[in-house]
């Protein structure tokens, strides 16, 4: 992965955001994929875990932030005005310069942070909660859109959440797909 990363062979693909009332396209999700030449195609269900792992993650992570908001940024020139969402693992959250890296992509690109939701897992909530809400607080503070991804997968409640500056919620598949029996 990290040849892969060297090697340029991660590409970020975009799941637009589409508001169901309109119909109108509100923003993208930028998702990794890798391609190798021996492997082809390799799913992030393979990789992502390993990288976690190996903490091989956070070079990862601080990549498709840069590549996600330089494309956000090229979109608004052209006249897009859409937001972009980027996933955030647990331990690149965790590192101390995370939220001066936000910020130095955000002015490296010059895309008004409110373009920028960084999308969490509500295990980062769960680690040290005081250091999460003073990052948390430090990232809304710089303007930047906060969702939780996967919500009802861990153990936090709703009460627990509004301690949090979190604008989103994403509440998981597993957790509403039997909605209509039960």
């Amino acid at each position: 992965m990290r040849q892969a990363l060297e090697n340029e062979d991660f590409r970020l693909h975009f799941q637009p955001q589409v508001d169901l009332a309109s119909g109108n396209i509100f923003g993208a999700e930028a998702l990794i994929r890798w391609h190798d030449e021996e492997l082809g195609n390799v799913p992030p269900t393979s990789f992502i875990p390993v990288a976690e792992e190996t903490g091989v993650i956070v070079a990862i992570g601080n990549w498709v932030l840069a590549e996600a908001v330089q494309q956000c940024a090229q979109w608004l020139a052209k006249g897009l005005n859409l937001t972009m969402a980027v996933n955030v693992s647990a331990l690149q959250f965790q590192q101390e310069n995370f939220v001066a890296g936000v910020a130095e992509v955000l002015r490296d690109a010059a895309l008004p942070p409110q373009m920028l939701e960084l999308e969490l897992t509500e295990s980062i909530l769960l680690r040290d909660v005081d250091d999460a809400l003073a990052r948390l607080d430090a990232l809304a503070e710089l303007g930047v859109q906060l969702s939780i991804d996967d919500f009802g997968t861990g153990y936090s409640s709703l009460s627990y959440l509004k301690r949090f500056p979190i604008h989103k919620l994403k509440i998981d598949r597993s957790f509403i797909s039997d909605l209509h029996v039960n």
